[in-house]
């Protein structure tokens, strides 16, 4: 097929220029395709007649099992034909919460095959946030596993409900699908500009708004996921990463599969630092992608005595601050290589294999992506400022179709010359980027500006720093002045003398304007995909009691003499 060749030329292309960015950038273009379902044109082609490990799922209780593309092709198809039986046709949205569970795949795979839309749901999501999704995003099909069955309790009446486990009255058992043909017959073509994803962001700053994503933004964008993270036939690569989210389909999917690497996945209750160092020796796991709450906890552990195999670690979901990449260089020998892009997008700037990486920088534009920074203040424009991403003369292939049922934001969004990140960063004079913060997040304190990444960089620096989240607190005087919520680590208990440990720490490293003048040990709140709720936090400042404080909250004002 024509548009498959023309998606696997651009694939090669970045295989062949995996280890030079500068050719790989000037040379790489969006393929050029009119129809293409991914699943069938793609994965079920490469898949035929190849015995390779398209997943391996190993549990904490010892279980491992491992897939083949060629049996989850068949896979895939009996449960498309299952899918089909039971009313699922192109175009319907079918809402789908399952764990780390070989059905997952086969379901992404079989609903790409029928050309209908798939919103994935993390399994935190409480009844009340599930029945927001079924209703704004008109869910007409629903899957999800016998253990969160009650939470769908009349709220998912008008839907197909589908169990994956146990048999459950008024549900449809995922067994059946078992009797179906191996064999798939799609009903008419996928045109690439049909929608295929539809995600609900994490709601950092406000409700979750819906994403449309494409049969070519996430199976074709995730080309730049692939060039990020370095991956090559044959690898085994592990996304810590929970179902449900963007980042999910971003490296526990597309990515790999592009490349024909093996996706590994370590089921864990909870999380357990040592378990996955072993996992990674013991598995032989290649490529790891972790958040940087994960790579926080992995150092906390003495990573230097675990042989690990990894040839290429990355991190993404929030900017990875230089202590950490120092530790693992030092223990491992390997760079955590930074990643950045949003559920709007692929990635879309990044350290990929071949770049000399600076430490706590974000790196350069994606193959794929142009990138500008545009700036209000008194900045020069390029140097600091909005990063946004260019659509003319052309849209970049990872970009979404728009927000579903929300035509004005999607015009804003997407009916200009840009599409606006809202995220603030500056670039150098090589055309690394280096990220300053979220535009709601960036605040003025007597008229200077603070980044709070910045200063949160520099606190998980300080020894006694598990987590920090820096934001504006009101002062009569300067308007606002920089605070910082911190949770330490285990075993360490808040008192007047690691406040002053603190603070002490960063105003001998940085200029008296950007010190942090207060400081309130606590856990700090999430959202469901571990993502620091700032705004959050911010609100909490904006409605205080100037004068009042948390029992485990100190100003700088306490050391005035000391």
């Amino acid at each position: 097929m024509k548009s498959a060749a023309a998606f696997i030329a651009a694939r090669d292309f970045l295989l062949a220029h995996r280890d030079d960015y500068q050719s790989a950038y000037r040379g790489f273009r969006w393929p050029q395709l009119d129809e293409f379902n991914w699943a069938l044109d793609f994965f079920d082609v490469q898949a035929e007649g190849q015995g390779g490990t398209a997943l391996r799922i190993v549990d904490q209780d010892g279980s491992d099992h491992s897939y083949s593309f060629g049996t989850l092709r068949e896979r895939s198809n009996r449960v498309a034909n299952f899918l089909r039986r039971l009313g699922v046709a192109r175009g319907e949205r079918v809402l789908v919460m399952l764990p780390n569970m070989v059905a997952l795949w086969e379901i992404m795979l079989a609903t790409m095959k029928l050309g209908a839309i798939v919103s994935p749901a993390s399994m935190l999501l409480s009844s009340a946030e599930l029945a927001d999704r079924i209703v704004r995003g008109r869910m007409r099909h629903l899957i999800t596993d016998d253990t969160n069955i009650a939470k769908f309790a009349g709220i998912a009446d008008g839907c197909t409900r589908v169990s994956v486990g146990a048999a459950t009255p008024g549900w449809v058992a995922y067994t059946r699908a078992d009797a179906e043909s191996d064999e798939f017959e799609a009903g008419a073509a996928t045109r690439i500009q049909d929608p295929f994803l539809l995600y609900f962001t994490s709601g950092t700053t406000a409700r979750p708004k819906m994403v449309l994503h494409t049969f070519e933004s996430y199976p074709v964008g995730h080309l730049s996921t692939m060039y990020w993270i370095g991956l090559r036939p044959g690898d085994v690569h592990w996304n810590i990463s929970s179902p449900g989210w963007a980042k999910h389909a971003w490296c526990s999917f597309f990515a790999p599969w592009n490349a024909g690497a093996t996706i590994y996945v370590y089921n864990q209750p909870r999380f357990d630092a040592e378990g996955v160092l072993n996992a990674l020796v013991h598995d032989g796991v290649t490529s790891l992608c972790a958040p940087p709450t994960v790579w926080r906890l992995l150092i906390l552990e003495p990573i230097v005595e675990y042989a690990v195999t990894l040839r290429e670690i990355v991190g993404a979901g929030e900017p990875l601050n230089p202590e950490v990449i120092d530790k693992v260089r030092s223990a491992w020998g390997i760079t955590i290589r930074d990643g950045y892009g949003q559920t709007e997008t692929t990635c879309l700037i990044a350290n990929s294999p071949g770049q000399a990486v600076k430490a706590g920088s974000m790196g350069r534009p994606m193959p794929g992506y142009r990138i500008s920074l545009q700036s209000d203040d008194a900045a020069p424009s390029g140097q600091t400022g909005e990063i946004q991403i260019e659509l003319r003369p052309t849209k970049p292939a990872g970009l979404m179709a728009g927000y579903a049922e929300d035509a004005y934001q999607t015009k804003i969004k997407l009916g200009g010359s840009h599409f606006a990140t809202s995220d603030i960063a500056s670039q150098d004079a090589d055309g690394y980027y280096w990220f300053i913060g979220r535009n709601d997040d960036v605040f003025k304190s007597s008229d200077y500006r603070i980044s709070p990444f910045e200063l949160e960089s520099l606190l998980l620096e300080h020894e006694l720093i598990a987590e920090a989240a820096v934001v504006p607190s009101p002062d009569a005087l300067r308007l606002a002045v920089p605070k910082a919520y911190v949770l330490l680590k285990p075993h360490v208990v808040p008192s007047l003398d690691v406040a002053q440990s603190v603070l002490h720490f960063v105003t001998a490293r940085v200029p008296g304007y950007r010190r942090i003048r207060r400081i309130e040990f606590c856990e700090l709140p999430k959202t469901l995909s571990g993502k620091i709720r700032r705004v959050e936090l911010r609100q909490r400042e904006a409605t205080r009691d100037l004068n009042a404080r948390a029992p485990t909250e100190f100003w700088e004002e306490d050391f005035i003499s000391t």
